[in-house]
């Protein structure tokens, strides 16, 4: 049985984040803030804040983990327009690092802009927040405003010749603008779309410039690395993973939050020691490491260590970090079909793979639910998720596909057993008992309506497709004979 271990933070972004006032540019100064900046500005050559960015290993922390210093040295050297766009939009379910980071240190953010500007030659900057983040938005154009009047943003910053506007957009509550390209897009006043790559932003990116864009956790840890120097980032964390890592725990846990962690810790210490584990009575049965997109583990995966290299070689992936805890209270089926249906409302349309499989997806998975699948079908869906991966124009496909794939692999008996459980509640009138969330609402996703006697014309159509008899008028025959539930087990069909 599974018990609280010891563990305690590490602290490096969220170091002060208790003072009420580190909002504010005097509070984050008293605390040696914007230092960094100065030095960065006066005295480095910037090939050696590069370095120092590369050296460091510090790995995007977005979703990707692509290495940020690598990044920066991809950026063409000359006198063209560049931009730099911090990819503030956090949507993805399970994730809210971001909106503490910013809400809580929101100069620590605009000085890692301001340091990796000078370092890429980048003159615009524009930090992209999530419309629904409107406390958040409010509390950057406050700070900024603070840094243009300190004269760490603006024309000739700290006198060194070297300008950076900064701009705060507020996005209009699509998911699919934390998509690079689609943010892009977004930002440029159109339709939030994917681009098809190459061209990647570094080299054509906004407005058809070179453009790096970041997370607001990775731009945050820009202060520290080029203050301290790589060794130190590296002293933290595993080789392939250096770094602490902010990691939103929610679901089914007693103290869900916001933790900061050494990345490397076991899952289990974060879940268990930092977040309470579930409830008194209750046991892990699956959980997603990297937010909804991130294929689910089993409590086999708990004692993992928590870093980019693990969760990949474990089937899953870090991802935005952001672990959500299913307990044995949830179903995971239902938990399959609400991921699917966020990915599918939420899918942009312009590719055919993701716009048609997220849309299939979700009314077989409806299907699964309401107990008119059979078990060919789970195979089915297990299949056109492999079809979906890796042809999209973005990764959103994958997101959806990654996670319900894993969950049919790895629960398929839950998933027969839901089948069986609402075809006998659909025939027999009785409620299915399959998990918490087992009764579904609403006619589904096609909309239709129960027929006479309860029975939809889609479930009578199934029966009849599955070799089931059904008597004239559409009612299945089940006077005085034994018949077949779907796991195949022979059951008595009392007269009604």
């Amino acid at each position: 049985m599974s018990t609280e271990t010891s563990i305690t933070e590490t602290r490096i972004l969220l170091r002060h984040a208790s003072d009420p006032n580190l909002r504010k540019i005097d509070t984050y100064k008293s605390y040696g803030g914007y230092a960094t900046q100065e030095k960065a500005y006066a005295d480095m050559e910037l090939d050696s804040i590069v370095h120092e960015l590369e050296e460091s290993g510090l790995r995007g922390r977005g979703g990707a983990g692509f290495p940020m210093g690598k990044k920066v040295s991809f950026l063409p050297h000359g006198d063209q327009n560049k931009y730099l766009c911090c990819n503030a939009d956090e949507s993805e379910p399970g994730a809210f690092k971001d909106r503490e980071l910013m809400q809580r240190n929101p100069h620590q953010l605009i000085e890692g802009i301001a340091i990796s500007s000078l370092a890429g030659g980048i003159g615009h900057a524009f930090i992209f927040i999530r419309g629904e983040y409107d406390k958040q938005g409010d509390i950057l154009d406050e700070a900024v405003a603070e840094a243009y009047a300190a004269g760490y943003l603006g024309k000739n910053i700290l006198g060194s010749g070297h300008d950076l506007e900064l701009v705060v957009h507020r996005g209009a509550g699509a998911y699919i603008c934390g998509e690079e390209t689609a943010l892009l897009d977004a930002l440029e006043g159109k339709r939030g779309n994917p681009r098809l790559k190459p061209p990647f932003p570094a080299v054509q990116g906004l407005y058809g410039g070179p453009t790096l864009i970041n997370n607001v956790e990775t731009l945050s840890n820009v202060p520290h690395v080029v203050a301290n120097g790589a060794e130190w980032f590296k002293s933290f964390g595993t080789e392939q993973s250096p770094g602490t890592k902010v990691v939103s725990v929610s679901g089914c846990v007693r103290r869900p939050g916001n933790y900061e962690v050494e990345l490397g810790v076991k899952t289990r210490d974060i879940i268990y020691g930092l977040a309470g584990g579930p409830l008194e009575g209750h046991e892990i049965k699956a959980f997603y490491p990297g937010g909804s997109s991130s294929p689910v583990l089993t409590p086999e995966g708990l004692d993992l260590p928590y870093s980019f290299e693990a969760m990949a070689e474990a089937g899953s992936m870090l991802g935005s970090g952001s672990i959500i805890v299913a307990d044995d209270t949830v179903s995971i089926p239902h938990m399959a079909l609400r991921t699917a249906r966020f990915y599918h409302h939420e899918s942009c349309g312009k590719c055919t793979p993701c716009r048609e499989g997220t849309n299939w997806t979700v009314k077989m998975l409806e299907r699964v639910v309401r107990g008119e699948a059979t078990p060919m079908d789970l195979d089915i869906i297990s299949s056109v998720q492999k079809n979906i991966m890796g042809h999209c124009l973005c990764v959103l496909g994958d997101s959806m596909a990654m996670p319900v794939s894993a969950m049919v692999n790895k629960f398929r008996p839950e998933f027969e057993e839901v089948i069986a459980g609402a075809a006998l509640a659909s025939l027999t009138g009785m409620p299915d008992d399959t998990g918490r969330e087992s009764q579904f609402e609403g006619g589904g996703h096609d909309g239709e309506e129960p027929g006479d006697g309860g029975i939809s014309p889609k479930v009578i159509e199934r029966q009849r497709l599955a070799g089931r008899p059904v008597a004239d008028g559409g009612e299945e025959s089940t006077s005085g004979r034994a018949t077949q539930d779907p796991t195949g087990r022979a059951r008595e069909v009392s007269e009604h």
